[in-house]
């Protein structure tokens, strides 16, 4: 197999060893970083097909090392593992909704890690190419693109679809959308889903939450039985 490359980031050095030996007895290239900041120095992260990062570090987090890369045109198609003991659902939602692509709770089994290190990579391949030239467009990879059934969300051109009819979304029924899908079969509260979607808005209420859902069930028939209120608890996209 293509031999990938994948730079683990966390402040202890025993659990980093760990991981590289592992990974590279299964025939990854694995470099380590203590900090967010050793891995800022570094001039050649666009080479990586796997960043692993720990989230308590130092004065830079892992969801703040998170941000930076996919904000950084150079790396933000390299998918994030986080690796970490903050394994609330507050927590795992704000990992994902940087755009990570697994998030591990410690402690953990090496074989469940590179379980899911095979799978993420295998899920992405194809998504880190080379700068496109001038005249060439970048294309859409299977990691822009959220399916259940014949429900497709396109994250890059922002398009919806049930079988062949674009469904026509707001903007923040297609962030919810999103997220729902992304965040299958997980009970999303209000305040995360305000956190996630009207992050910064003031004046923001429940109300908002519901009538945005109630909006979103009409137009994704017959999917709208998929999108269960827990009543106490918040929303669900649920698979069942």
């Amino acid at each position: 197999m293509a031999e990938e490359r994948i730079l683990v980031v966390d402040d202890e050095e025993d659990l980093c060893e760990i991981l590289q030996f592992n990974l590279e007895q299964a025939g990854y290239i694995v470099d380590v970083a203590y900090s967010a900041e050793e891995v800022l120095k570094q001039d050649n992260l666009s080479s990586y097909q796997l960043f692993m990062l720990d989230v308590m570090m130092g004065e830079i987090s892992g969801f703040k090392l998170g941000t930076i890369l996919r904000k950084n045109e150079a790396t933000e198609k390299i998918p994030i593992i986080y690796l970490t003991a903050k394994d609330t659902e507050t927590d795992k939602l704000r990992g994902f909704s940087i755009g990570a692509d697994d998030y591990i709770s410690k402690p953990y089994s090496i074989n469940e890690v590179l379980a899911r290190v095979k799978a993420v990579l295998k899920r992405t391949s194809g998504a880190i190419s080379a700068p496109a030239s001038k005249n060439e467009l970048p294309t859409t990879n299977q990691s822009d693109i959220l399916v259940y059934n014949d429900l497709r969300i396109n994250l890059i051109n922002k398009t919806t679809f049930i079988g062949e009819e674009e469904i026509n979304l707001t903007k923040k029924e297609f962030e919810l959308l999103s997220l729902f899908l992304q965040c299958k079969n997980r009970v999303l509260s209000r305040e995360q889903l305000l956190e996630s979607i009207w992050k910064g808005e003031s004046n923001v209420l429940d109300r908002t939450i519901d009538v945005n859902i109630t909006r979103l069930r009409k137009k994704i028939k017959p999917y709208d039985k998929n999108l269960v209120t827990k009543q106490g608890y918040g929303y669900i996209f649920t698979e069942k």
